[in-house]
């Protein structure tokens, strides 16, 4: 799972960013050709090496969250290797391709919150849909619970799968996990409020009560999480290992810890 919170633009990959990373994986170049002498000569191919740098470069272009032009790319990499001058410097270049992000992720950002304006309009009158807020929380109870009841500032013990309106699964729990609902996103910490132990829902929540055009996640998702409470308070030693230990929260838990604003600033700096 993703480490950081962040807002989602993704970086510019720039010639001089890559050749740093080629610079710091040559370092350990002589170790691996030491571990993989059965491949020694048949990666000395440099027609391979050739299209399988396209790929990286291919890979990179395809994490920038627009399309390219990829004629005029092989173009400009044909006009490199012959000496000629390129139609942007490179500073020009990276501002450029900073500006259409920010034009894609606005637009993309656009596009989510109608979707999620219109589902939640129209989950509404859906069979056993709760609302706990208008057209901004919503929850359906999937499996009756008969224990303690969550509370808020509880740090209950849950197993949970985070997924978007497609089904298509962003994060999970890969155990019985421990959280602070004073640390997690809105839509969770109140819609889990009130859930027995024992007791499975799906969560429907609005971005306004998620990570809106912040975290790591695409801008103004919609998001649905299917959430099991095995206890529903900790007992106090394990709140305290929760405060000992923050990567609980800000490694495996990612998907419903509330974004770190001051992170998301240093990083669009």
């Amino acid at each position: 799972m993703v480490m950081l919170i962040k807002r989602f633009l993704l970086p510019v990959v720039t010639g001089l960013t890559l050749s740093a990373s080629l610079s710091a994986h040559t370092h350990g170049t002589e170790m691996a050709v030491e571990q993989s002498e059965e491949l020694k000569e048949e990666n000395l191919d440099l027609g391979k090496i050739s299209e399988s740098f396209g790929f990286l470069i291919g890979k990179n272009l395809d994490s920038l969250g627009f399309e390219f032009d990829m004629e005029r790319v092989v173009k400009g990499i044909q006009g490199c290797a012959a000496g000629k001058e390129p139609p942007m410097s490179e500073t020009e270049c990276v501002q450029a391709i900073s500006m259409v992000q920010e034009r894609a992720f606005q637009k993309l950002a656009k596009e989510n919150l109608e979707l999620a304006n219109h589902f939640m309009e129209k989950n509404k009158v859906e069979a056993n849909i709760v609302q706990l807020e208008e057209g901004k929380l919503q929850y359906r109870v999937e499996r009756e619970g008969n224990g303690e009841t969550v509370q808020p500032h509880f740090s209950p013990l849950i197993r949970y799968t985070g997924k978007f309106v497609d089904g298509k699964v962003f994060g999970s729990s890969k155990e019985d996990e421990l959280i602070s609902l004073d640390d997690t996103i809105q839509g969770f910490s109140k819609g889990i409020v009130g859930m027995k132990e024992g007791e499975k829902r799906t969560l429907f929540i609005h971005p306004t009560l998620g990570y809106g055009t912040q975290g790591y996640l695409p801008p103004n998702m919609l998001l649905t999480f299917e959430i099991e409470v095995v206890k529903a308070n900790a007992p106090k030693k394990d709140e305290e290992a929760l405060s000992n230990h923050v990567d609980i929260l800000e490694g495996d838990t990612t998907e419903i810890a509330e974004p770190d604003l001051k992170a998301t600033e240093e990083v669009m700096q």
